[in-house]
Parts: structure tokens; C-alpha cells; sequence
């Protein structure tokens, strides 16, 4: 119970939410920690470094209870870099030494050593609306 308190007092002060069971390896980093959500039965090997947003997490919520005890969150390897609003969620995650995953990732799968993940940035639409469409007739988006 004491754990969970300081915990949630932390949680209340940073914005960061470590569970009190997750495992966390040596020269943990976290950058900008605001909205990091560590779950239960997450592990994190030594010299990881984290950005703010970032989700370690289940992959289903469903049957609550009755997971308990069961590795439901990602494992981190060794020398790993995750970067700004990345969710890594599952139990049979894992992610290997050395990965760097940019942001806005969404990942459940596992992803092998040395490997570099990024997102391929979105296309942006524009639209005008028809009140605005005389001023924009030149203008080239």
C-alpha cells in the first residue's frame, strides 16, 4: 500500500506514472516526463531513455482481475531510445538492445536488436472554407 501512496503522490507532483512493480534496469532516463505511463508488470533493461507521452502498457484491459500475476506489459532491452507519444503495449513485447523508435509509434509486436523505427510522416489535406475561398485562388498550398 505504501508504494502505490508514493506513487500516486509522485504521479500528482511529475505528470509520470510508474507503477511500483515494474522492473527498471540502471541509468534510467526520462526527458520531459509528462503523460509516461509505466504499467505493472513492465521491464526496462539499463540505459533506456524515454520522452514525454510515452506508454508502456497492456494490451487489453479485459478480464481485469484475473490477470494478475500475468505479464501483461512490454519488456525494454538494453541501450533503447523511445521517443515523444509512442505506445508499446502487450506482454509478449519485447524490444530489443540497442532499438531507437522515433515518435507517434504505435507498436505490439516485438521488434529485434538494433533497429530503428520510425513513423512516415502523414500527408496533410487542406481545405478552404468557401467564405475564405476568394483570398485563396493564388495561393498555392
Amino acid at each position: 500500500m505504501i508504494p502505490r501512496i508514493i506513487s500516486e503522490y509522485a504521479h500528482n507532483l511529475t505528470g509520470i506514472d510508474i507503477h511500483p512493480g515494474a522492473t527498471i534496469g540502471k541509468y534510467f532516463f526520462i526527458d520531459h516526463g509528462t503523460g509516461i505511463v509505466i504499467g505493472e508488470t513492465t521491464v526496462i533493461g539499463n540505459h533506456v531513455k524515454i520522452y514525454q507521452g510515452v506508454t508502456l502498457g497492456g494490451l487489453s484491459t479485459r478480464k481485469g482481475q484475473q490477470l494478475k500475476g500475468i505479464k501483461r506489459h512490454p519488456t525494454i532491452g538494453d541501450n533503447v531510445t523511445i521517443y515523444s507519444n509512442t505506445s508499446i503495449l502487450g506482454g509478449e513485447t519485447i524490444i530489443g538492445n540497442d532499438v531507437v523508435i522515433g515518435g507517434n509509434a504505435f507498436i505490439i509486436k516485438s521488434i529485434p536488436e538494433g533497429m530503428k523505427v520510425n513513423i512516415r510522416n502523414p500527408q496533410l489535406e487542406y481545405s478552404v472554407d468557401k467564405k475564405y475561398a476568394d483570398g485563396f485562388l493564388d495561393y498555392n498550398i
